[in-house]
């Protein structure tokens, strides 16, 4: 362990600004947190919206982000879609029409049902509107960045945030976020940013390499190891790789007589959400996994026992995917 203001303690948070920065596909900053991503949904509410915030909700996670805007006080609408289904981008823009909305929050990829929303064309939508340069994007990549493409400059997008323990491949307890110019410019106009996810300054003690609150310095070792192996690995490498392993679980799903909950063309390359047509006891089959050193997720919520989710991200390789789905073969085949 080493001090948090040690020179030692700088030189790795400066390492580490370094390769996140090419992770986000930026060329300006990324906020380290120890948190989880919902103190970064909080944080970016409360930093880049005093007038009224359209909170997307296609799911359990994008629901979460409408409830933490409520509970901060915010103002908000609310365009929700069936789950299962992505956001479209003219739903936005038409919510934008005649409107005061001064930021819009939405689930890159929505952990709760498999499904991956165009964020890159919602934003592009978003710029083209007549207020579009004023409005603050928001995107949760939670479950995406390092395992979906997400180009947070060219996108135009204001503040994109992610946990460590999903695609990055980390143990949880800590959180990134790319945050833009644009939003900076806001956060500097809204009162009552709080404290601990206070942008301004964040970034202040960033451009010194630090953290204002002590960091998870351990996991700050850990990521600093990560990102030499990612992008050692490629981004684009590493994102074709996520798209094989969907693909896989696609046709075993498929090749099983099952279907898939995701709209056609918005699966997710970080998590299969499977409806459970078959009528197989997902509990028990989990209990099953479990004694063979394998586990899988129930449907979030509403859907559990409807559905059931295979996760093929962060470091997972076809040979452990292959492994999994041979162990629920031998489920299914010994329960039919």
């Amino acid at each position: 362990m080493i001090g948090h203001r040690t020179p030692e303690c700088l030189e790795l948070i400066g390492s580490i600004h370094e390769k996140l920065k090419v992770v986000f596909r930026t060329n300006g900053r990324v906020l380290i947190n120890t948190a989880s991503g919902t103190g970064l949904q909080e944080a970016a509410v409360r930093n880049c919206s005093d007038i009224r915030v359209l909170n997307c909700v296609n799911g359990a996670f994008s629901n979460r982000w409408r409830k933490v805007t409520e509970s901060n006080g915010k103002e908000n609408e609310v365009l929700e879609v069936e789950w299962g289904q992505p956001i479209r981008p003219q739903q936005v823009v038409q919510r934008l029409e005649n409107s005061d909305i001064d930021a819009i929050t939405v689930v890159h990829n929505e952990t709760s049902t498999g499904v991956i929303s165009p964020i890159e064309e919602i934003a592009s939508a978003v710029r083209s509107t007549p207020r579009g340069e004023e409005i603050q994007i928001l995107v949760d990549s939670v479950s995406a960045i390092g395992g979906a493409p997400l180009e947070f400059d060219k996108w135009d997008l204001d503040v994109a945030l992610t946990s460590s323990q999903k695609a990055l491949a980390l143990p949880p307890g800590l959180s990134f976020c790319a945050v833009s110019d644009r939003a900076l410019v806001k956060a500097n106009s809204v009162r009552h940013r709080g404290t601990y996810f206070d942008f301004i300054e964040l970034v202040k003690y960033l451009e010194r390499n630090q953290t204002p609150a002590t960091p998870a310095i351990s996991l700050l070792f850990a990521l600093d190891r990560q990102l030499d192996h990612m992008l050692a690995e490629g981004m684009e490498n590493r994102t074709a790789r996520h798209v094989i392993l969907r693909d896989i679980t696609i046709g075993w799903a498929r090749s099983k007589g099952f279907t898939l909950f995701a709209a056609g063309g918005f699966e997710s390359p970080t998590v299969t959400c499977i409806n459970n047509n078959l009528n197989i006891n997902v509990e028990n089959m989990n209990r099953y996994l479990r004694g063979r050193g394998f586990i899988i997720s129930n449907g979030y919520g509403p859907l559990k026992e409807k559905t059931f989710r295979i996760a093929h991200m962060g470091d997972t390789t076809t040979g452990d995917l292959t492994q999994l789905l041979d162990v629920i073969d031998a489920y299914l085949s010994k329960s039919s």
